[in-house]
């Protein structure tokens, strides 16, 4: 793993999300000749072809971070990361989740919690019960709140920011740390790389013969967890639930019989297609199913040709798939210009177009 490393400043950690979606600057790298240079989001199209096909995940963020309070008054961090029966994993609605707790050892299977609201006061008639302990560490847990769970979710949670975003959420959050085409709740972390594009700048490459299709993937809290083993082929992803339609499915094989190229709008777009693919006999075919596929160096990426990826921490998974696209020498000195020419990384930073 120190093989994928790389030294970023801190203030190069974009805390807040640029003024606009589309004013994000844009790295653009191309694997044939080894090269880079730099531009502006808001001109992806310049780097587009018609007939090419954004492959966009319409997963939504819920803001599943809540707070609770101990009967001793001690507070706890609950994270609903997804409803505890995995035969249905996009129903939200439920009372039973699968959650992380923080501190853990203050979440005691038994034990009752007393839900707060975003005010910090206590919301009236809701508590969240500890059901049992994980083999992961986690909590099985069941809320217990008046209403719809989702509508109490919305109203009472906090935006699940990444752990290097050193603030509280704030209001912004709740529309900026979520995609213009979000449809489908269930992730605790944003595909980020669909952060940048807004309404308008989708019409624009529409227009240009750039068509969009969507996948869902809903991404779990392991795309932050850091590779811990010496060896990457020894760490073990988290699985993550995925679907790909007949609609996507048949737009993918349209668009590779025209010539066109199938660009994944962010890793977790890469994730699900090439889980997907991996099951394809005669072709793009509607599939959903739990994946913990892990693209490392050297693996063979059957569908994608252009991705679409923000900046991403070191030593991690999603540096590794990036790397398995684009070949870690190229990855790390594009990485290296980055960081000399003043991106931004991470979730709210700027975005790399590989070709």
């Amino acid at each position: 793993m120190e093989d994928f490393d790389y030294e970023l400043p801190r203030e190069r950690i974009a805390q807040r999300p640029a003024p606009r979606r589309d004013e994000s600057r844009l790295l653009v790298v191309d694997r044939a000749s080894g090269s880079w240079r730099d531009a502006r989001f808001a001109e992806i199209g310049d780097h587009l072809r018609p007939g090419d096909l954004l492959v966009v995940n319409e997963t939504a963020v819920l803001p599943a971070r809540l707070r609770a309070r101990r009967a001793d008054g001690a507070e706890v961090e609950i994270l609903l990361v997804r409803p505890a029966d995995r035969s249905n994993p996009e129903d939200v609605s439920g009372g039973e989740w699968e959650a992380l707790a923080g501190p853990a050892r203050k979440a005691r299977p038994g034990e009752r919690l007393e839900l707060l609201g975003r005010d910090g006061s206590p919301a009236e008639h809701s508590s969240v019960q500890v059901l049992d302990r994980l083999p992961s560490g986690g909590r099985r847990v069941r809320l217990r709140v008046p209403g719809d769970p989702r509508e109490w979710i919305a109203a009472h949670g906090h935006v699940p920011l990444p752990p290097y975003i050193d603030r509280p959420d704030e209001a912004l959050d709740r529309e900026r740390y979520q995609t213009v085409y979000a449809r489908r709740p269930g992730a605790v972390a944003a595909p980020t790389a669909g952060l940048h594009f807004t309404s308008e700048l989708l019409d624009r490459l529409a227009g240009r013969g750039i068509r969009r299709a969507a996948v869902t993937l809903h991404v779990g809290p392991g795309t932050f967890r850091p590779v811990t083993a010496e060896r990457a082929e020894d760490h073990v992803m988290e699985q993550e639930w995925y679907r790909i339609g007949g609609e996507t499915a048949r737009e993918i094989g349209e668009t590779r019989e025209a010539g066109g190229r199938i660009v994944a709008v962010g890793t977790t777009a890469v994730r699900a297609l090439e889980s997907a693919a991996r099951g394809w006999a005669g072709g793009p075919a509607a599939s959903e199913g739990w994946t913990d596929l892990f693209l490392l160096p050297g693996a063979e990426f059957r569908v994608v040709d252009a991705l679409l990826t923000n900046f991403h921490l070191p030593r991690s998974t999603l540096l590794l798939l990036v790397s398995a696209f684009a070949g870690r020498e190229l990855v790390l000195e594009a990485y290296r210009h980055a960081v000399r020419a003043g991106y931004r990384f991470y979730s709210y930073g700027d975005a790399m177009l590989i070709v």
